[in-house]
């Protein structure tokens, strides 16, 4: 198949709109902003940054990455109707390129159930919010939820009047993971015959049946040129159609697709571990292009074939994706020059000194402990660095535990009034220290989910530990690392208390489904 003009696939990121929504999910403002500039990074073309009606803080997270993100389209989802309306143009008013993303529900079902309107009020609905939408902005993208199950003569139909009213891009989302790549690749040529040339299709397919990249790339096959989807395929359910897995495909098989895309692929990994890490969402190791095992090879005659040419077995190689070998980058011995040498190959130029300085810190002490530092280990450093006002840190800690005793914690913290200690006891070592740091800090969060991994290979390695929490009504989330997971569980812990106290978290005021 050869390239023609229209081959350019836009990828439009909501991984900070529909991945937020995934359940236990809860960035703040300063966690969003960080991935912003990541996918900006990465090159995407649109980035969805929220919702803003549902919440002020999802407004202000909205207009914070507004004003501070260049480059890619930055666009705020909306309901159809005048405040969702409202609300995402001020969300996006100080946007480089901004654009007004909104929806209503298409389906019979969801007409006669959810919104209890006739179709006709439906397109009516429709063609107004757009018309407003358009009193903001210039780019208007307009989604028909539930377009999958919707009937094709009344698809054509609202999307016919909301581009006379001044739509420019029209979305068609799968939303409920029910359709198959045959069917999404025949409705899009349909939708494309019946609309004028210049008006932007796009897919945005959910993973309920495990096809939503197989199902996007049928999409662009039928005339789509705009991906709706996330990093990590993380979103609402099942999760969305995956970025990195989207990207690939085209990246690979461009021979027969004849698509591209302008992604840095390099970002690709880098993108990965951030969400993973800032989501609390883990990567099965299996998982496609940034699965720890999508490079690795157990089978004796795979690695044989491997050895004597990549190719036999690889379709790309890691580093196409930005994974390298861990490569030992550093030692007890290296210099401040020679850490922000190995910061900077790694991807971290734009590291403030300050940060530097406190991560070189971090990376001494590790060195005394660990010997030899990897390029994993110096991400996880980075990666954990902390975003958040840091009013407790932990100064020490000393853990009595073994079989047939009640494991007791002993941590000291700096607070604001100094060093203060405290003992606890717990059903085990890890809980133990939780329970000190509550009676330092006053403050309690119920523990939901708790994971850890090792960073690295080797009885030295880095422990990764990654914490959901819930405090009142709000969702939080902290990770920390090192080579003691008791350590690590308490830095963890810390950064949930720490981040109580600086007023952040996610929570939620807004549960009705979108696109």
């Amino acid at each position: 198949m050869t390239q023609s003009p229209s081959g350019h696939i836009r990828i439009f990121d909501t991984t900070l709109r529909d991945g937020e929504q995934s359940p236990g999910v809860a960035l703040n403002h300063s966690q969003k902003l960080e991935i912003a500039h990541q996918l900006a990074r990465m090159g995407v073309d649109i980035i969805e940054a929220g919702f803003p009606i549902a919440s002020p803080g999802d407004l202000e997270g909205v207009s914070r990455i507004a004003r501070e993100v260049r480059g890619p389209v930055i666009t705020g989802l909306a309901r159809a109707n005048r405040a969702d309306i409202e609300a995402a143009a001020k969300g996006v008013e100080a946007a480089e390129k901004p654009r007004i993303h909104t929806f209503i529900a298409t389906s019979p079902i969801h007409m006669a159930k959810k919104l209890n309107l006739a179709p006709d009020a439906v397109v009516e609905r429709a063609v107004q919010s757009v018309q407003y939408a358009r009193t903001f902005v210039d780019d208007v993208e307009f989604s028909a939820e539930d377009a999958t199950r919707s009937e094709l003569p009344f698809l054509i139909r609202i999307f016919q009047a909301v581009v006379e009213a001044g739509a420019t891009t029209i979305n068609i989302p799968d939303t409920v993971g029910y359709t198959t790549p045959e069917e999404i690749r025949a409705l899009f040529r349909a939708v494309r015959d019946a609309l004028p040339e210049h008006v932007i299709l796009s897919s945005h397919c959910h993973d309920d049946l495990g096809m939503a990249v197989a199902n996007s790339i049928a999409a662009a096959e039928g005339g789509a040129r705009q991906i709706e989807c996330t990093v990590n395929g993380i979103g609402e359910r099942a999760g969305n159609a995956s970025l990195e897995e989207i990207v690939m495909a085209f990246h690979t098989r461009r021979d027969h697709y004849g698509l591209e895309t302008t992604i840095r692929t390099r970002e690709l990994y880098r993108a990965s571990r951030l969400v993973s890490r800032l989501s609390g969402m883990p990567v099965q190791p299996n998982k496609a292009v940034v699965g720890d095992n999508a490079f690795a090879h157990e089978s004796g005659i795979h690695q044989d074939g491997v050895l004597k040419a990549r190719e036999t077995y690889e379709i790309m190689n890691a580093e196409l994706v930005g994974r390298e070998a861990a490569v030992l980058v550093m030692g007890k011995h290296s210099g401040r020059a020679a850490f922000r040498k190995a910061l900077t190959d790694l991807g971290y130029a734009d590291l403030p000194d300050d940060k530097v300085q406190h991560l070189f810190g971090r990376f001494k002490d590790l060195a005394d402990r660990k010997g030899q530092i990897y390029s994993d280990d110096l991400r996880a450093l980075v990666e954990a660095r902390s975003d958040i006002p840091q009013t407790f840190t932990l100064e020490g800690f000393q853990i009595t535990s073994g079989m047939n005793m009640t494991p007791v914690a002993f941590v000291r913290l700096h607070t604001p009034d100094g060093p203060v200690d405290a003992t606890a006891h717990g059903d085990g070592p890890v809980e133990a220290a939780f329970q000190a740091i509550n009676k330092i800090t006053r403050i309690t969060p119920e523990l939901e989910s708790y994971r850890i991994q090792a960073v690295t290979g080797g009885g030295d390695a880095l422990g990764e530990v990654s914490i959901g929490a819930r405090y009142g009504e709000t969702s939080l989330h902290g990770t920390g690392v090192a080579t003691d997971v008791v350590e690590a569980s308490a830095r963890a812990w810390l950064r949930v208390i720490n981040q109580v106290v600086a007023g952040m978290g996610k929570a939620r005021t807004i549960t009705q489904t979108t696109p």
